[in-house]
């Protein structure tokens, strides 16, 4: 039986073969993806030009999604099989033409995988008015799934993989104020709680697909240095975090210790491709596994119940389409 995941119900570590320090090609290896279709958001930077690069060797066909196309032209100029378009996360008529083009291609699309993310910025808000984070991580993300549905249904069979982060645990979902109108702003109670709606969308998002043979995951892929990410971090965070001393200076130990960017692929490239999970879907994934339950107060590894709530799932759902006006056509 293809169980839910509702308040962490199937959210236990399961033989995956790999750990923390498995790296994208390992996972990948003996998987052929000769005529899969996959579109890979950020896939020209970061984790996930790593993903790219990963499934394009594999023999898929990936399309990348682009803000910037001249940089991702340089980046992803000596990979086979990648196709770039244009497309900008903060607006959501670029979403829109981005997928109306795909659609109009009528192919299918067998991986998702929503990869591309901000964090550590300052307010700013996109032409509806929305907090960044909270537009960028996650609402474009319902958005272009949603969009794209059809060509997910098309596949018989495909999985979407939705970036999350450890971050989640900064922040429940804010029902209230989601947009930072009444309370004073900060950066990473708004990033946690643009991923603990990821998390909430990945699960009622599975729970509603699987019976048309899609599968969803979100994907912490670990703490790493050397990605985009922290490019508008405050020195203070960034000390705070421990990366950097009193007198701003970079601590080698503590970057020695985190995950290479090939090792922060790994877990989405194995929730894309792993038979192991053809009939799991709806689960938080870390250091290539299932994650266990994050227990108690404080910072820790694994996921959080809050961000597992059936509830509060079913209604951010509701939530995300009042606020955006997106209906999700099943």
């Amino acid at each position: 039986m293809q169980q839910n995941n509702y308040d962490g119900a199937a959210q236990k570590p399961i033989q995956s073969g790999f750990s923390a320090t498995s790296t994208a090609n390992d996972v990948i290896k003996g998987i052929d993806l000769t005529g899969k279709i996959a579109i890979v958001t950020g896939g020209y930077t970061g984790i996930g030009l790593e993903t790219t690069k990963t499934l394009a060797n594999a023999g898929a066909t990936v399309i990348v999604p682009a803000r910037s196309i001249d940089k991702a032209k340089e980046n992803l100029k000596d990979i086979a099989r990648v196709e770039i378009e244009e497309m900008d996360l903060m607006e959501p008529d670029s979403i829109n033409a981005f997928a109306t083009k795909f659609l109009a291609s009528d192919r299918p699309l067998h991986l998702l995988i929503n990869n591309a993310g901000i964090m550590f910025v300052p307010l700013r808000r996109n032409s509806r008015g929305i907090e960044s984070q909270l537009a960028t991580n996650y609402l474009a993300t319902f958005q272009l799934t949603a969009r794209l549905w059809g060509a997910l249904k098309k596949a018989n069979g495909a999985r979407v993989i939705n970036i999350s982060s450890q971050g989640h645990q900064f922040a429940p979902f804010n029902f209230e104020d989601p947009n930072f109108e009444t309370q004073e702003y900060q950066t990473l109670q708004a990033y946690g709680q643009s991923k603990t709606a990821v998390n909430l969308f990945s699960l009622e998002l599975d729970n509603r697909a699987k019976a048309f043979g899609i599968r969803a995951y979100a994907v912490h892929p670990g703490n790493i240095w050397g990605t985009e990410l922290v490019r508008e971090a405050p020195l203070e965070i960034l000390q705070q975090f421990g990366f950097y001393d009193d007198k701003g200076n970079i601590i080698p130990e503590v970057i020695e210790s985190l995950k290479t960017i090939p090792q922060g692929a790994a877990t989405t490239i194995w929730c894309a491709t792993s038979p192991s999970l053809a009939d799991i879907g709806g689960v938080y994934c870390e250091d290539v596994n299932i994650a266990e339950l994050a227990e108690g107060q404080g910072f820790s590894t694994g996921v959080k119940p809050y961000s597992l709530d059936e509830t509060s799932a079913k209604r951010l759902w509701q939530f995300t389409e009042d606020m955006t006006g997106v209906s999700f056509e099943m």
